[in-house]
């Protein structure tokens, strides 16, 4: 493969990185990743989510919860993609913190939510990723994730 080509993800691949599974599974494809550096995914965002079922029936709005955990599964992909391997049921990506979330603009359903995670620093097993998820060039959302892998095993003791 030309090293200037994308190197993209569909569903499928996705899913042998992400334990997530529906309805909690939030990214769609993968456009374009390099290694330990930034990721692009994409999520569309459909009137059939089962979130919309009561947020809000009148006025469907994705929950910034569920944009900001669609980032945390993006950025998690970039991590067991930089790391080289693939998880199997023994290795999870866990959420440590989050800083300077800021919602921006409403997702709706018909959406496609652009999903952006680029590293800010790897160290002693954390990551730091600072986030964005924009519709149409507009920012959605932004903020700064850290977040460490571990094994299921250790999932009883601290990870932060």
């Amino acid at each position: 493969m030309n090293a200037s080509a994308p190197k993209s993800l569909d569903i499928t691949e996705i899913k042998q990185y992400l334990p997530h599974r529906y309805p909690l599974l939030l990214v769609d494809r993968v456009l374009d990743w390099e290694e330990g550096k930034k990721i692009t995914a994409i999520k569309n965002v459909t009137i059939n989510e089962e979130f919309f079922n009561g947020h809000f029936p009148h006025k469907p709005v994705m929950p910034g919860v569920l944009m900001i955990e669609a980032l945390a599964q993006t950025a998690a992909l970039l991590s067991f993609l930089s790391a080289g391997i693939k998880p199997d049921d023994s290795t999870v990506v866990y959420f440590l913190g989050i800083d300077g979330a800021r919602f921006k603009r409403p997702v709706v359903p018909g959406d496609q939510l652009k999903m952006e995670a680029e590293v800010v620093r790897h160290a002693r097993g954390i990551w730091k990723y600072k986030v964005v998820a924009s519709v149409d060039g507009q920012v959605a959302v932004e903020a700064e994730l850290m977040c460490t892998m571990r094994s299921v095993a250790d999932a009883s003791q601290s990870v932060g």
